[in-house]
Order: structure tokens, then sequence, then C-alpha cells
């Protein structure tokens, strides 16, 4: 709905679950929004009049919300009039103001008939709704991938929220070693659980800008890390090798580098370690942070060098999954029932997979079968003519001694 669309259609349920005392006491306020459906409602509306409306609709709510708080905060209808009014407008000085859209929450409501649905903008395009997400095995060995785990949740959660939450369970489960996604699964916390879990992540791509090409960067750099995740080695490019050690403030590490070395690298007017005022010694400084996604950045960049993709086939599987619904929009309403949709959708292309391979394997047993018959057969056909063959030998033999009777046996 649009925004005028989503507020009227709020007032007149209201109006729908009062008392006909309360209906015929404020009919006067509502009767602007009530001589039809909502939509009827905008279209007899101009666009330079949005701001009028909305206005004159965010006063009415603040009334209504006042004088019907005695006798219906616990009616579904009057709260969502008080969540849709403190997510449009504002008291500023007693009195009510709009908001500007810019301003409106990503969690803000979509529809009244769907409390937990959210806006997201992804590549310049306004979603509303929820957000799926698949994991599927990958391992070029299994004779068949299965989508493992499914996730839904309101569309403007973060993909490396998703992450975090799959991560414990996918471990349990399938004792996960490595796992490949894009770039928006990446983010400190989700590091923290990766270290934790002991799952190597590897991006198609990183988030934000590519570093430039001409000058070092700390995914350059191997940095071994102990076993609670803190670096404690760093080596260069070209091979110098040296501690780790925190920072005076405790908030950063540094590296220290041989000044001697360092002068007469060839790598040295791109390299981001440089000599300190006091200490000659060329120092590199960075977070935990900037090591992590330096790590996630290298780790990627080795992986692109293989010159495949093992992510790229989840794509198809997200297909599969949305295809049985037109346009990819599902039936239902609620998070709940949209996560039964796409749990059962996922659970049938499971099926699908696990019956054609059953079949491509009965199918291969049985050519496998046919073939092993044919030659038993071709084989036994030898035997056959071998045996004509000594037979008619044997009875040419026979045959000049003119025997009287002769019992051979075979």
């Amino acid at each position: 709905m649009g925004r005028v669309q989503l507020l009227v259609e709020v007032l007149q349920r209201v109006q729908r679950r009062l008392s006909a005392a309360d209906q015929e006491r404020y009919a006067e306020l509502f009767a602007p929004y009530i001589k039809g459906d909502a939509g009827q409602y905008i279209y007899h509306m101009k666009h330079e009049e949005v701001g009028k409306h909305l206005q004159r609709i965010g006063e009415d709510m603040a009334y209504l919300l006042s004088e019907l708080k005695a006798g219906y905060t616990s009616e579904a209808a009057y709260q969502v009039l008080e969540r849709v009014f403190g997510e449009h407008f504002q008291f500023k000085k007693r009195k009510v103001l709009v908001k500007p859209a810019e301003k409106l929450s990503a969690s803000s409501l979509q529809s009244p008939d769907d409390l937990e649905a959210t806006y997201r903008e992804k590549n310049g395009r306004g979603y509303r709704g929820y957000v799926a997400n698949l994991s599927e095995t990958c391992d070029p060995e299994n004779p068949l991938q299965l989508i493992t785990k499914v996730q839904v949740a309101p569309n403007h959660t973060d993909d490396s929220q998703l992450l975090v939450e799959a991560l414990p369970n996918l471990k349990a489960r399938t004792d996960l070693d490595t796992i490949y996604t894009d770039g928006g699964h990446g983010s400190p916390q989700a590091d923290a659980v990766l270290q934790e879990q002991q799952v190597e992540h590897i991006q198609t791509a990183i988030r934000g800008r590519d570093p430039d090409p001409n000058k070092l960067h700390l995914d350059d750099f191997t940095i071994q890390l102990n076993e609670k995740g803190k670096p404690v080695k760093a080596a260069c490019p070209q091979g110098q090798t040296v501690s780790v050690h925190t920072t005076v403030q405790q908030k950063a590490f540094v590296a220290q580098f041989k000044t001697q070395v360092c002068q007469t690298c060839p790598l040295v007017e791109r390299c981001p370690a440089r000599a300190g005022k006091r200490d000659e010694r060329h120092h590199l400084r960075f977070t935990l942070t900037e090591m992590q996604v330096a790590q996630r950045r290298r780790r990627s960049r080795e992986y692109q060098k293989e010159g495949r993709n093992l992510r790229a086939a989840v794509e198809s599987t997200v297909r599969s999954v949305k295809c049985p619904f037109p346009a990819g929009k599902l039936p239902v309403r609620g998070l709940f029932r949209v996560t039964c949709m796409v749990i059962g959708s996922s659970a049938v292309v499971n099926l699908k997979r696990i019956h054609r391979y059953m079949q491509a394997k009965m199918k291969a047993e049985e050519q496998q079968k046919k073939t092993s018959e044919q030659q038993d057969c071709a084989q036994e056909g030898t035997s056959i003519s071998i045996f004509s063959f000594v037979k008619d030998v044997l009875a040419a033999f026979f045959g000049q001694l003119q025997p009287q009777r002769l019992l051979i046996g075979w």
C-alpha cells in the first residue's frame, strides 16, 4: 500500500471495531474515510494535496488515540493505530507533524494484514515482505546436493545476521567446515561465530570499494592467528616475518618490520607499513575488524584464481523454490505462514532431487545388469560353437572306424 492508503485503511478498521455508540459519536471524524475503500480515497486525491491529507489524518489519529485509550487498548486495531501514528507522525510543541518519507523506518508497517513484513531497497528497487535464505551442500564429490537450511525473516534483516543464526545448527547437523556466500554475509559478528565454530568463510565478493591495485594493502600480508583468533605473526609479500603486538591503547595491533630489509625492498613505495618518527622500524597498524575484512578479501581473491564458483548453483535452487509461486509471490501473510510455505517448497525440491538420483541409479544398475547378461550370452554362444566343432571332429574320426554304437559324454 501507499502511505495515505495504508493510514486510511487503518482508520477504517478502527471504525469497524468501535461499538455502535462510539461509531455514532465519532461519525463526523470518520465520515471522509469511510465513503469507499482506501483505494477509492486516494483515487480522488490530487498529488499536490498529499501533504494536506497526511496532516489531517495525523491530527485525527492523535485525537482518536487519546479518546479511545480507556476502552480499546487491548484491541488489535487500536494497537495498529498506535503503531502507525508513531511511525508516520511526531509531536513537536504539542503539535502533530508529518515525518518526511525518507525518515520512515524500514521496519514500519507495510500492510495492516501483515504486521511483520518490512521494507527494503536493493539495487535501487524497493521490496516489501520477507527475505528467505537457503543453504545447500556443494561438495563436488556428493552424488547429489540437498538444501540443508531454510531461514525466513523480515526483509530488512541483514544477510550476515542470518549467517550468524544458522552456523551453530549447520555445524551440529552437517559437520560443516567451509561455507561459500556472496558479499553480503560478511561482518565482524559473523567472523566471531565462524572462528568459534571453526568454519572457513569464502565470499565471492566483498562489500565496499575495490582496493587500489597500484598499492599494497593489508590483505597482501599473511597474518597468523592463535587459537583465540588474535594475530601473532605477520609476513609481508616479500617474505619478511615478524611478531604482532597490541598497541599501547590496546585498541589495535602493530607489526614492526626491520628497516634494513624494508629500505631495500622493491615494494617499499607501495607498502602501507611506514617508518615511525621515534622508532625507525616500519610499522603496520590495523584493528581486528580490518584484519578480518582483509582475510576475507584474501580468501576471496585466492578462490577466484581457482576459476570456479561453487556458490553459483544456489541461484538455481532459489529459483526452484520460488517456481511454484506466480511472480514469486506467496499466497499467505505473516512470518510463520511464509516460513511454512518456503520450508514446504524446499522439501519438495529435495524430494525431486532424491527421486531423480534414485531413478538415475536404478537405470544405471539395470543397464549394468543388461550389459552383464549380454556378455554372459556371448560367452555361452562361444562355448556352444566350440562344442559343435569338437562334436563334428569326433564324429568324423569315429565315423571312419564305423562303430556299432558310441556314447559320448560332454
